[in-house]
C-alpha cells in the first residue's frame, strides 16, 4: 500500500513580499484598508462607507475647473511675522516649514472655467498651518473677490480651515471684516458667490466668508462650526447632541443649503451658476 503513503516534506517559510507603504490607505471613517490607486480614481472617497477623505488644492482645482483653464493670481504673496510672535516653535519657522511643502500661503486663488462658465476661484490648503487665515489669506480672498467684481464673473471658494491665525493676532481678526466687505460688494452687484465647505471649516473662516455664499454647499461628513464642543457646552451649560457640527446636522438646521458628494460637485455648481445667470450664453 506504499502508493497511499506520501512523503512528508518539512515546511519552509515562504519569502515574504514587501508591500510599499504608499500603496494602501486606511479609511478614517470605517477603518477599511483601501487601495490608494482605486481611492484616487474615486476622488479619495471610501468605496465602503463613502467617507470623504481630505484632498489637495490641486485635486479640487482639477475636479471643479475645465482642464487647462486655471491661471493663478497673486501667487507671489507670502506670510510675514508682523507681531514678532514668539512661541515654542517660532512663527517664521512654522511658515518656512509650511512653505517647504510647496505653497506660499494657506489659499490658492485664480481664474478658470467651470463647465464653460468663466469664474474666479479660491481653494484653501489645510496642510499650510491648518488652513488658518492670516493677513495674506485675507488679502488674497479680497483680491480674488475684487477680480470677480471687475470681470463680472462668479466667485467660488473652497474652505478648509481651523480659523483665524493666532500668531497674527488682531491682523488675522481684521480679515473677517475685510473679506466680508469684499463679498458684500459682489452681492450689491448681483455677482454670484458659491461657498463650498470641506472638512474642517471652523473659527473665523466660518464666521466670515465661508458662510456668506449665495449658496452654501458642504461635503458629506465635514466638520462645520465656530467654537469647539467643549467651549460651547461650558458657555450654554447644556449637553450637545451627537454630531451637531456635521455637515448633515447644520444642513438640517438651516446653516448649509445642501450636502453634495464630491463626485457631483462640479455639475452641482454649474447648475447653480446657470440658474443664477439664466440669461448667460455659455
Amino acid at each position: 500500500m506504499a502508493w497511499f503513503r506520501k512523503d512528508k516534506k518539512p515546511l519552509t517559510a515562504q519569502g515574504r513580499r514587501d508591500v510599499p507603504k504608499d500603496v494602501f490607505d486606511k479609511c478614517p471613517g470605517c477603518g477599511e484598508i483601501c487601495y490608494r490607486e482605486r481611492l484616487g480614481k474615486n476622488l479619495n472617497i471610501c468605496p465602503n462607507c463613502n467617507h470623504h477623505m481630505r484632498i489637495s488644492v490641486e485635486a479640487y482645482l482639477s475636479i471643479l475647473l475645465d482642464k487647462g483653464t486655471f491661471e493663478e493670481l497673486n501667487e507671489d504673496l507670502s506670510a510675514s511675522d508682523p507681531l514678532g510672535f514668539s512661541d515654542q516653535k517660532s512663527y517664521p519657522e512654522r511658515i518656512a516649514s509650511a512653505e517647504a511643502k510647496g505653497k506660499n500661503e494657506a489659499v490658492v486663488t485664480g481664474t478658470g472655467t467651470l463647465d464653460g462658465i468663466d469664474i474666479t476661484i479660491a481653494v484653501m490648503d489645510f496642510q499650510f498651518i491648518g488652513g488658518s487665515m492670516g493677513s495674506v489669506v485675507g488679502e488674497k480672498i479680497y483680491r480674488v473677490a475684487d477680480t470677480a467684481r471687475e470681470a463680472k464673473v462668479p466667485l467660488v471658494i473652497v474652505s478648509a480651515s481651523g480659523g483665524a491665525r493666532m500668531q497674527e493676532g488682531i491682523y488675522s481678526l481684521m480679515q473677517m471684516a475685510k473679506t466680508s466687505a469684499a463679498l458684500s460688494r459682489l452681492h450689491d452687484e448681483a455677482i454670484p458667490f458659491v461657498s463650498i465647505l470641506t472638512h474642517p471649516t471652523t473659527g473665523g473662516v466660518t464666521a466670515s466668508y465661508a458662510m456668506l455664499g449665495d449658496v452654501n454647499l458642504a461635503e458629506p461628513g465635514a466638520l462645520i462650526g465656530f467654537a469647539g464642543p467643549r467651549v460651547i457646552e461650558e458657555t450654554i451649560k447644556q449637553e450637545l447632541p451627537q454630531g451637531f457640527q456635521s455637515a448633515e446636522f447644520v444642513r438640517d438646521h438651516g446653516m448649509v443649503d445642501r450636502v453634495v458628494d464630491r463626485r457631483e460637485l462640479k455639475d452641482t455648481v454649474a447648475t447653480i451658476l446657470r440658474h443664477q445667470y439664466a440669461g448667460w450664453d455659455t
